[in-house]
């Protein structure tokens, strides 16, 4: 086999693969309820499948082509934003009640520090 044919298998793969998650994003999109379920389809699924497509773009681009560096950079700007966007929209949710609210932290000085409970010492010491 040819680097050609191997290159447009990969080419396939990568589309198919694209194709199942955008159209998976897509639809869990229009299913899910409320806005902060529906916000998982598009961050999560959607970006694997852009990606996917993405890559399968940059396949051809340096097996048929010159090569190109746009679509990495599209990549990088896709997966630094997506998780940004949705942390946002997340907050904007729960800022105006929305949505259920996560759980209240509890009221110790162990939360989220490096703090670590008396009885818990007693136990590592003790053996």
């Amino acid at each position: 086999m040819t680097l050609e044919i191997l290159a447009t298998v990969a080419i396939a793969f990568c589309l198919l693969i694209g194709a199942i998650f955008s159209l998976v994003g897509s639809i869990g999109l229009l299913k899910f309820n409320d806005s902060m379920t529906r916000l998982h389809a598009p961050t999560k699924v959607g970006t694997v499948g852009v990606g996917a497509l993405l890559l399968a773009s940059l396949i051809h681009a340096y097996t048929f082509g010159e090569g190109s560096m746009h679509e990495v950079l599209i990549m990088a700007f896709l997966f630094v934003t997506a998780p940004i966007s949705a942390n946002f929209i997340a907050k904007v949710n729960i800022h105006r009640r929305s949505c259920v609210s996560p759980p209240s932290p509890p009221r110790d000085d162990t939360w989220s520090t490096l703090n670590v409970p008396q009885a818990d010492l007693e136990i590592v010491e003790s053996k």
